[in-house]
């Protein structure tokens, strides 16, 4: 799969989890609609508020790897590493579709 078609792909996927995610999210609110308990001070469990901020924080997540995925297939240097400049690895792309650096740099840090 060429380098592109793995992007387009990620998006898709990106979009599709995107989707799943909104609708739990939806589902949370309407449950805490629907129900007059006092979530909050139950000793068994989670709480609705918590369970509404995870799905919050992994809908940010994504977002973030939605714009990561963008700026990749715009980029005029995809592949090329943005801090020494040589390529990225084949395998690396293929792996991690959005990477900004090469093996090396990454392990370096950034």
């Amino acid at each position: 799969m060429e380098a592109r078609e793995r992007l387009e792909a990620a998006l898709a996927d990106n979009a599709a989890q995107l989707a799943a995610l909104a609708r739990q999210h939806d589902e949370i609110v309407a449950a805490s609609r629907d129900s007059n308990a006092d979530d909050e001070h139950d000793p068994e469990g989670t709480t609705i508020a918590f369970e509404r901020q995870q799905v919050v924080a992994l809908v940010e997540q994504l977002q973030r790897t939605r714009a990561d995925i963008a700026r990749a297939l715009v980029a005029q240097d995809y592949g090329t590493c943005e801090r020494c400049g040589g390529a990225i690895g084949v395998e690396r792309l293929e792996a991690r579709p959005t990477a900004r650096t090469c093996i090396d740099c990454a392990r370096l840090g950034s």
